[in-house]
């Protein structure tokens, strides 16, 4: 019985407890504790998200590159839509019935109760016209937003474009991108996209029954206000960069120029291009198709995925490494003859024509390809024949430490490493031991394997005007108010030259303008310092290059410039680079003595026929198949002479008196 007593006030006891703590619970929730009264109240709120303005980009002068203007999405909830006049909804916002249909589908097909966007970015005119009307289309409304426009219709390579995020985004991103939201796809958009795109906010609205809003949800607690993105300001000059795409209007190639002191870009054309506003609005799908479809490929970013031979000027830094390395001084010579023995080759001349006796500026300022090939030899045979990869691996260092054969680090998705073979790849496609300088020759004088970017070419030039030295190449020089982007945009890459040398190599470069092979380019008043390039290709026409710096003396610009299918550097690539150099240093272009104009070379058209572009293709390919075919004949040819050979000594060593007795009895008739 006393048992009984005691587990009975054992239960009431437990039963006591309980009812406090939850008695205690409820007076937390509802006195102290407000959050579950507005999560209670959850049914009559609406939570809209607050997107921000992304940042605007500048040119290095202050001017708009791109900034923003608002659009409107329309959602839809299905679960509160009622019947209305659709033919009347859809002539506001500009589709078709059946189109309409789809839409609702599609909105049904994702949550029949959750809202989602039925229409993307209606512009302001049929949003004006919209909202009046919103009231008799119950389960809709706006969203506002901001998509970017382009006020010089310039810069399209370099600004990129945004587009709504893809799985993989909304993956990478940890769940702060949503479906519907934009991303910078390409382009600075891209790189910089954690600094444009700013901080959303939010907005909880108190909605009636009927879906249409009353104001404020617990006084703005839950509110959060949007950060707009940060202002970037660029180190294009808009001017410059509006000359460059008009002189590279119509023709494939590039045009890259920066400013040596610092490492900015000052000019980043790539060519052909396009209209960065056609990649915003309703019908930026249908124009992003053509320019896909466009077989130009303008979305092809040559300035930093081109890859191109350099041709002649790659000369002075060739020339640049043989005096570091003492196998040539500024006085050493060459008699040209209008070409040059390599081995069993003949490596003419670009007309076969006789230079005579030249020296290291004259050869420069002529462009002579004997002179070149020799200082390449003196470079990879300096240890001997039987140490060819250990000295073309020593000259291929310091090559590199020039920028060439990897990126620059440059502010840009996508940079390319250019090329800038290795011993070892020699070693597969002759064998190990079986090349010499002869083999590769034609590296000396930029062909051959050797490909470069228009960004590397003209980092080259800056290294020249800076005589041994550059900053890495950048086209964003502030965020917001924050001068200094990275601390490795203010370091001195040296190249491994001393600046006594760079005197001669200059001399020739300055005597290139003046009375060389782009004599009419010269600028009056102005000392350019240059090199033309005429770099050939297996099949078609030659691609034209030229790269520059100026003045000689604390020089302001450096610049490269490639024409591809244009044949010689002087005639197409040196006059673009002078327009633009001249633009840079003087802000005006003048008359040449040459005579020659922007006009002409704004109004020419150097598009390739895509067909005959086609048939060279094709010609290559099959050219290139032939040349394996018969290296792999020449191999077989090769190891069956090497294998008869063993074979025959091998019988000959069985044989009494060994090769003696093989001739023995070749002379017996034996």
């Amino acid at each position: 019985m006393n048992k009984f007593f005691e587990r009975r006030y054992v239960v009431t006891g437990i039963f006591l407890v309980i009812m406090i703590t939850l008695l205690g619970r409820l007076y937390y929730i509802q006195i102290v504790d407000d959050r579950y009264t507005i999560y209670a109240n959850s049914n009559v709120r609406r939570v809209q998200i607050q997107y921000p303005s992304r940042g605007p980009i500048l040119d290095r002068n202050g001017k708009i590159l791109v900034q923003n203007v608002p659009i409107y999405d329309i959602l839809v909830n299905p679960k509160d839509v009622k019947p209305f006049d659709t033919l009347k909804f859809c002539k506001l916002i500009g589709i078709d019935k059946e189109g309409f249909e789809k839409r609702m589908v599609k909105a049904i097909k994702y949550s029949p109760n959750k809202e989602s966007i039925f229409e993307k970015q209606l512009p302001y005119e049929l949003y004006a016209a919209f909202q009046e009307r919103l009231p008799e289309f119950p389960g809709f409304d706006v969203l506002p937003r901001t998509v970017r426009t382009y006020p010089d219709s310039t810069a399209a390579q370099f600004l990129g474009f945004i587009g709504e995020v893809q799985d993989r985004d909304i993956k990478r991103s940890n769940g702060y991108y949503k479906s519907g939201d934009y991303i910078g796809v390409t382009g600075v958009e891209k790189f910089y996209e954690q600094v444009l795109r700013g901080q959303r906010g939010v907005k909880v609205q108190m909605v009636d029954s009927r879906g249409i809003p009353k104001g404020s949800f617990a006084n703005g607690a839950l509110d959060t206000l949007p950060r707009a993105g940060e202002r970037l300001t660029s180190s294009l000059d808009i001017d410059l960069q509006k000359l460059g795409e008009k002189l590279m209007k119509n023709k494939l190639g590039s045009i890259v120029a920066i400013e040596p002191s610092s490492g900015e870009i000052l000019c980043y054309v790539s060519s052909p291009t396009y209209d960065p506003n056609l990649m915003v609005g309703r019908e930026r799908g249908n124009n992003a198709a053509k320019l896909y479809n466009d077989p130009y490929n303008p979305f092809f970013i040559r300035p930093i995925q081109a890859y191109y031979a350099p041709g002649s000027s790659f000369k002075p830094l060739s020339a640049l490494i043989a005096i570091q390395e003492g196998v040539i001084t500024p006085q050493t010579t060459y008699y040209c003859p209008g070409y040059y023995v390599a081995g069993n080759r003949r490596v003419p001349c670009f007309h076969h024509e006789v230079h005579g006796e030249v020296n290291l500026a004259k050869a420069v300022a002529e462009s002579c390809n004997g002179y070149f090939d020799m200082v390449f030899e003196k470079l990879i045979n300096r240890n001997g024949a039987k140490k060819t990869d250990t000295s073309f691996n020593y000259w291929r260092n310091n090559v590199a430490k020039f920028g060439l054969g990897s990126r620059l680090g440059l502010d840009m998705p996508s940079e390319g490493r250019g090329n800038l073979p290795k011993a070892s790849y020699y070693d597969k496609v002759y064998h190990k031991g079986g090349w010499r300088s002869s083999t590769v020759i034609s590296l000396g004088i930029g062909q051959g394997e050797l490909l470069a970017t228009p960004l590397q070419l003209a980092n080259i030039e800056a290294t020249i005007a800076n005589r041994g030295f550059y900053y890495k190449p950048h086209l964003i020089k502030a965020i917001g108010d924050k001068q200094v982007i990275k601390h490795e945009y203010n370091v001195k890459n040296y190249v491994g030259v001393d600046s006594q040398y760079f005197k001669p190599v200059i001399d020739g470069m300055q005597n290139v303008v003046e009375y060389g092979t782009a004599r009419a380019s010269k600028i009056p008043g102005i000392i350019m310092c240059g090199k033309t390039g005429t770099a050939q290709k297996a099949v078609g026409i030659d691609n034209s290059v030229f790269v520059a710096f100026a003045p000689r003396e604390n020089p302001k610009i450096a610049i490269a410039v490639v024409v591809e299918d244009a044949g010689q550097g002087g005639t197409w690539a040196a006059p673009i680079a002078s327009f633009i150099v001249e633009q840079y240093l003087r802000k005006s272009i003048s008359q040449r003595p040459s005579g020659i104009t922007p006009d002409y070379y704004m109004n020419a058209n150097l598009l390739p026929d895509l067909n005959i572009s086609l048939q060279n293709m094709l010609k290559e390919r099959r050219r290139d198949s032939i040349r394996a075919v018969r290296a792999d004949s020449i191999r077989k040819v090769k190891n069956d002479s090497i294998k008869k050979a063993a074979q025959l000594k091998t019988a000959n060593n069985n044989k009494s008196g060994g090769l003696s007795g093989l001739l023995t009895s070749r002379r017996t008739g034996k």
